[in-house]
């Protein structure tokens, strides 16, 4: 792939600041969305903060050599439950939740350690191209639900609106992303999200302003209550500027309440998911070398790559409780607009924790339709598909003992292989990966010619 800005390629100020917002853009509404869903009064202001300071160390940690952005891991979502479980008070879970991103971090540190003097080759050896290229297209293939999910609603609660309303401005947004990138000059080529989204939001403001003044709800497709609410008490300091609520400072007030039993119980629900999000943090970093043609497991190495991740994470969620992980639609973005800046990373980070102080801006971004997101994700999640297949592409399927391999992962993974113990999940991704190392071990001794 011909990247347009390479990772240390440094784009004009105003340049670098567009698309640093298209990266933010991308990333964020998933970042905001795993504090709303855990709730218990998470901030999500407060998890974007997160994302921006775990970001920054991964960049430091990485020597400033790959170019994606940090967001709240999903993964450890049943996790986090499991710090609110049983009744403990609010300050108590929130001590619970940067105590389990501790305990993930430090297997990250240990495994980093372990990979800093045993080296990479036994880990390529284990995950050549046969595993790792379907895994990747797993990780996009496994989102392609969420994509469309959303693609058909509004975002207005209480209010069905209509499918076909809303397919409506998803495929816009789609459209116009996908014209911007194909035919556009310039800054459309290179920002085609920010064109798609706000093409696909003034659609779904249309319809919605339509659907108020008619009294026909189905074609309600846009949520204006975030932006309103800014205004709810008159024009005040609060209208444009708020401090979001960090989990370190409700976390302090648990000091008291902790005992062995709990942290026990912390424990067993965030350590065993960290080596789950240990293999997908290896397809992740496979796919971005693949993008920027440069093995990142070798430079800047698979140790540091897993010490920025395993500490950003734990940096994460001490400002907004989240756990982080390496983004698909950071991944995504940089494939599709050809921008692998690093420099575009750094300004995001440092927007996102600007930005989580600026009320109408989260207002916006929190109003944005699920609908138009959908249409985003749509090529988001299909690009990061389309990469792990290109992986695949140099790799004889014509050998059984590569056809098999391949097939195991695709299907466990599109079939949605999912492993519970208690509050545990292995993602379809992880059973995917884990069943094609495990065929690959299987046939590895098996001849090249057939």
């Amino acid at each position: 792939m011909k990247l347009i800005y390479g990772v240390k390629d440094k784009p004009k100020f105003g340049q670098m600041i567009i698309f640093a917002i298209q990266q933010l853009l991308a990333i964020m509404t998933a970042t905001l969305v795993v504090p709303v869903i855990i709730g218990n009064g998470m901030s999500p202001a407060a998890a974007l903060v997160g994302a921006g300071v775990g970001t920054l160390f991964y960049v430091i940690c990485t020597k400033a050599k790959s170019p994606v952005f940090l967001g709240s891991s999903f993964a450890f979502i049943n996790s986090m439950f499991a710090a609110f479980a049983g009744g403990v008070s609010m300050s108590l879970g929130y001590l619970g939740l940067i105590i389990g991103a501790l305990f993930a971090g430090l297997i990250y540190v240990i495994i980093a350690i372990i990979v800093k003097f045993a080296g990479v080759n036994w880990i390529n050896k284990l995950m050549p191209a046969a595993v790792i290229g379907p895994t990747v297209a797993i990780i996009g293939l496994s989102l392609a639900g969420n994509a469309i999910g959303d693609l058909t609603k509004g975002s207005i609660p209480g209010v069905e609106a209509s499918p076909i309303i809303a397919v409506i401005c998803g495929l816009t947004t789609l459209f116009i992303t996908i014209a911007c990138s194909v035919y556009g000059k310039k800054y459309g080529k290179l920002i085609p999200f920010i064109f798609g989204i706000l093409g696909g939001y003034a659609l779904a403001l249309v319809y919605t302003l339509i659907g108020n003044a008619t009294g026909i709800d189905s074609i309600k497709i846009l949520n204006l209550e975030p932006i309103k609410a800014l205004f709810a008490d008159g024009i005040t300091i609060k209208t444009f500027f708020s401090v979001p609520d960090f989990t370190f400072l409700t976390a302090i007030k648990g000091v008291g309440e902790l005992n062995g039993a709990y942290i026990g119980t912390i424990a067993v629900a965030y350590i065993p998911v960290a080596f789950v999000v240990f293999a997908e943090h290896i397809a992740d970093h496979k796919n971005i070398s693949s993008i920027i043609e440069e093995d990142l497991l070798v430079e800047p190495g698979l140790h540091r790559t897993l010490l920025g991740d395993g500490i950003g994470s734990f940096l994460g969620s001490i400002f907004g409780g989240c756990p982080n992980t390496t983004y698909g639609e950071s991944v995504g973005c940089v494939a599709i607009t050809k921008n692998a800046s690093v420099y575009t990373i750094i300004t995001a980070a440092i927007m996102a924790i600007g930005i989580a102080f600026i009320s109408p801006f989260i207002a916006f971004v929190n109003s944005i339709p699920s609908c138009v997101m959908g249409g985003v994700c749509m090529a988001l999640y299909g690009f990061i598909a389309v990469s792990g297949l290109k992986m695949v592409q140099n790799v004889n399927l014509n050998l059984n003992k590569n056809l098999f391999v391949v097939s195991s992962i695709l299907i466990a993974g599109i079939g949605g292989l999912t492993l519970n113990f208690g509050q545990i999940t292995i993602t379809s991704v992880a059973c995917a990966l884990i069943l094609g190392i495990m065929v690959n071990v299987i046939v590895s001794k098996a001849s090249d010619e057939e």
